[in-house]
């Protein structure tokens, strides 16, 4: 019928026998319901990512008792102290629960982390997958506190669960005060968060970045600009500030992440793995950057380098299996699992046996740990033994027909003490997980390969 005209104009849109007013007034309606329907259903519905806001969290601004309210605590205190563990040195986790379970002013804390738990569902046949099992710990002011494990340990879980990311299946944290079931938009205005993986857009420039975030955390005018200068030039991004970020290296995009964590002067900074892929020189740098960023602020790290974790962490803790099995200061925990002392030698291939019946003579409770070619390395334990023996046993090395070509000895470090520590703690947990009824659904066979490769 209108194969041969113009088709609807504008001049004739009016027309009242064309329905079109009727329909682009349920147009408009439409796309206001569905908007708002939309908007509410993300906030309030579990996605797989964030956490779930309150059916009535737009009242909020009506009900007092969400606003900056901390929690009680799910887990009374006498349960608390009653956990056990199953083995006698995880007392320092046993310490800390009791510490959080005693905690009454959570403003005085900028992490507080309560029974934290994250269990995975069933998918496609493989069984649920208990990621994160009852984490508790405290971080106070001005402290960085580090978290070590292997690969699938459940560190970056963590993270994302106090980051707003993941939602906890039990459990919760209160950050400077703040509930994180029911406060985590207030969470978010006050912590930065450098992510495991670069979250960059790769048209802005590495100022543009710092910019946008600067904003996000309610800076203006000179006091933005002049926080923007200062990022750039504590990770040496200056000259690079005017670039794309597609134009930067792996190096470089770690460190604006890094700046921009600490945008805003928050008062929480999460930072996952913020040194990978730098260069000797740019990892110092920013090993300064975080260390003048401490005060005042409650910093978590997790790290791969025990360098970085004892230059860095006031507090380190061990995770394995999905729970915390070792807390402390770098060296308290290298003195308490490294009472022994690392002892190389290097000797013909033929003179293995000559040197291990040696070093047993020296000491009865030396143990193996490597031996390639004719180079060893034993642990020998302090309590039955002393430097001065030990060189004066090598000195005179040669009454026992033994040609050493080279041999030291070395305290533990907490590398070797990490190593070790896991490869004990991932066999008990497993254990444990055996004989617990709760634990029934969940395999170890993931983890106890990652400490077996670590």
């Amino acid at each position: 019928m209108y194969r041969d005209s113009d088709g609807m104009l504008f001049s004739n849109l009016s027309d009242a026998k064309n329905g079109m007013s009727a329909t682009w007034a349920i147009f408009i309606v439409e796309w206001v319901v569905f908007m708002v329907l939309a908007w509410y259903l993300e906030q309030v519905y579990a996605s797989g990512t964030g956490v779930r806001r309150h059916p009535l969290f737009f009242l909020d601004a009506c009900r007092k008792k969400y606003q900056q309210v901390a929690a009680e605590p799910r887990v009374s205190k006498e349960d608390r102290v009653a956990v056990d563990f199953g083995a006698g040195d995880l007392a320092d986790v046993v310490e800390e629960r009791n510490r959080v379970a005693n905690i009454t002013d959570f403003s005085e804390f900028p992490i507080v982390v309560q029974d934290l738990k994250k269990i995975y569902p069933k998918l496609d046949g493989a069984p649920a997958k208990m990621a994160v099992r009852n984490l508790s710990l405290a971080v106070e002011r001005g402290e960085c506190f580090g978290l070590l494990g292997p690969n699938g340990a459940g560190k970056s879980t963590s993270i994302n669960m106090m980051t707003g990311f993941m939602e906890p299946s039990a459990g919760t944290a209160i950050i400077a005060g703040r509930d994180i079931r029911r406060n985590m938009f207030e969470v978010y205005k006050i912590m930065g968060v450098c992510p495991q993986h670069d979250l960059l857009w790769d048209t802005l420039t590495g100022r543009e970045h710092l910019l946008f975030y600067g904003r996000l955390k309610g800076l203006t005018g000179p006091e933005l600009q002049g926080a923007v200068a200062d990022a750039l030039k504590s990770v040496n991004l200056v000259q690079a500030g005017t670039k794309q970020s597609k134009q930067y290296s792996g190096g470089m995009k770690r460190r604006l992440s890094v700046a921009i964590s600490f945008t805003g002067d928050p008062q929480v900074v999460y930072l996952d793995e913020p040194s990978t892929g730098l260069d000797p020189a740019s990892r110092r740098n920013l090993w300064d950057v975080v260390r003048s960023s401490k005060r005042g602020r409650g910093i978590v790290l997790t790290t791969h380098s025990m360098e970085e974790a004892e230059t860095l962490c006031d507090r380190l803790g061990i995770f394995v299996d999905g729970q915390l099995v070792c807390i402390g200061n770098p060296k308290e925990i290298t003195s308490r699992y490294g009472s022994y002392y690392v002892f190389s030698l290097q000797v013909p291939p033929e003179q293995e046996e000559q040197a291990q019946a040696l070093v047993a003579s020296l000491s009865p409770g030396s143990k193996l740990t490597y031996s390639v070619g004719g180079a060893l390395k034993f642990e020998i334990p302090k309590n039955e033994i002393t430097l001065g023996k030990i060189f004066d046993t090598m000195s005179h090395a040669d009454r026992h027909q033994l040609q050493v070509l080279d041999w030291g000895v070395a305290n533990a470090t907490l590398e070797e003490v990490f190593i070790k520590f896991a490869r004990q703690i991932g066999a008990t947990t497993t254990e444990m997980a055996d004989t617990s009824a709760a634990a029934a659904a969940t395999t170890n066979n993931g983890t106890l390969k990652n400490v077996k490769e670590v």
